[in-house]
């Protein structure tokens, strides 16, 4: 019985989902672009060709310049076409975009992405078109933008981002979504991810935000089960009050699935840049970094520190403590481990007498057995196994950080599979691996592939484990030794 209520559960939120206009943004199964053309490297042809080549809905070109462009129908006016349309891209210069969101009101589009700038963000003349644009579509219709690039599905291949592959790669599907207030920002971080071979499922900018809001994308991707962790990058808030709201959806979602957030924007003198940037309010970095506290998110201190901690939140299980054992093949590198550790507030706890004599005896006379464990230059595969396995199942250990430097001879890529296997053990693995051989590829594609997240810096995995306790703070499951 209980079974089946938690399953009509389910199938209501699946139908609430269906039924939404956000659900319409990221998974239309039409979508009209207004403003497409086949000229290639313009806003217009690049997001035209990436709905023809990839979107796996209908495609509807408006453009009353075209009839017919190598066979695909051109419509003067989205009033023309006789099918549904459920999403409506606008890419038409700023004065003109008003009388288009009327004709897709019309229409009956249910929502539109304005990717035109040319508003608030430019000045009073461009805040006074946006202001006529908000009494236009109050009411009437659900906006993205306007000056936005819009939205990136993976999974569908919803793809308004207007950025050519070749200059901007297009991350595989994968468990992290991204909320970005920056287009631009959010290209270089698609492609990026896409270089690192990070799945990025979803993503979305929201530019100056006359309607949708992070806010409400936030609750979007707290529901959808694909979204495991969601990374945002933020300038500021655009209007007095608007972070009660925030705080409280944060909150709210935080308890479901992590938030990682970059704040941007930290000192008086991006202030100035933040405003003319989105027409966002800066304001004092202290307030946002108390109200993000507040709301039980994880902030970063750059956009990569953040795509760290969410690859070990996406795939990791959470820590029931702060212990780590650090497992290294340089002394050196785990050296650098325990400080970065240490300066996060995890502990490095030296093993007992009798834990340090079971592996002094498998272990070469030179190993040092305290925690962390340097199996020095003489290190196997054989031997990372013999005491992951010995270790990590004590209560000395609540995760493990190993550094694995795989030009060591004694190693092979097979060592990676000893470290897929110890997540047996239900604790988060991250591993540090360093070099740019093919070999050392490999081993690190491996990993990744089997759900372990690889760092090439001693630090960036610190961050990452860090995160993973922060989280466990946030839910309950974790105490501090």
């Amino acid at each position: 019985m209980e079974e089946q209520r938690a399953d009509l559960q389910q199938v209501k939120q699946v139908d609430a989902m269906v039924a939404s206009p956000l659900d319409l943004l990221f998974n239309p199964k039409s979508v009209a672009i207004v403003g497409a053309t086949p000229r290639e490297n313009s806003v217009g042809g690049v997001i035209t060709k990436n709905l023809l080549t990839k979107f796996k809905g209908k495609v509807y070109l408006v453009n009353p310049k075209y009839d017919e462009v190598n066979g695909t129908k051109y419509y003067k006016s989205v009033l023309d076409i006789q099918d549904n349309v459920d999403l409506a891209v606008i890419a038409v210069p700023a004065p003109a975009v008003l009388k288009v969101t009327e004709e897709s009101i019309k229409k009956g589009v249910r929502v539109v992405i304005i990717i035109s700038g040319g508003f608030s963000e430019v000045g009073e003349d461009g805040a006074k078109l946006e202001e006529e644009l908000r009494r236009v579509v109050q009411n009437h219709i659900r906006v993205l933008g306007p000056n936005c690039i819009g939205v990136y599905n993976a999974f569908n291949g919803l793809d308004t981002f207007f950025l050519p592959e070749d200059r901007m790669g297009r991350p595989r599907p994968g468990p992290v979504a991204l909320i970005s207030q920056s287009g631009a920002v959010a290209g270089a971080i698609l492609d990026w991810a896409a270089r690192r071979n990070i799945g990025v499922g979803l993503a979305v900018n929201y530019g100056n935000k006359l309607d949708i809001s992070e806010s409400e994308i936030l609750e979007y991707f707290a529901r959808d089960n694909r979204v495991k962790v969601i990374v945002m990058y933020m300038e500021g808030l655009k209007y007095p009050g608007e972070g009660k709201k925030l705080l409280e959806v944060m909150k709210e979602v935080s308890s479901i699935k992590p938030i990682v957030v970059y704040k941007a924007g930290r000192t008086k003198a991006a202030t100035g840049a933040v405003k003319s940037h989105t027409a966002a309010l800066a304001g004092n970095y202290e307030i946002y970094h108390a109200m993000l506290r507040q709301a039980n998110v994880i902030e970063a201190d750059n956009i990569t520190d953040a795509f760290d901690m969410a690859k070990a939140l996406a795939t990791q299980p959470l820590p029931r403590g702060n212990r780590v054992l650090v497992l290294t093949d340089s002394g050196g590198m785990g050296i650098q481990a325990v400080d970065a550790l240490d300066m996060r507030g995890l502990q490095v706890p030296e093993l007992s007498e009798s834990l340090q004599e079971i592996l002094r005896k498998q272990l070469p006379p030179l190993a040092v057995t305290r925690n962390p464990i340097d199996l020095t230059g003489s290190a196997t595969d054989a031997m990372y196994k013999f005491v992951l396995d010995t270790v990590l199942p004590t209560s000395y250990a609540d995760m493990a950080l190993i550094i694995a430097l795989m030009q060591i001879p004694g190693l092979s890529i097979n060592l990676g599979n000893y470290i897929v296997e110890a997540g047996r053990f239900k604790k988060p693995i991250v591993v540090v691996s360093f070099g740019g051989n093919e070999y050392v590829a490999k081993f690190e594609n491996n990993l990744e592939e089997n759900g372990i997240p690889v760092y090439h810096a001693p630090h960036r995995a610190a961050k990452a484990l860090w995160a993973l306790y922060e989280y466990a703070k946030i839910k309950g499951v974790a105490k501090e030794w």
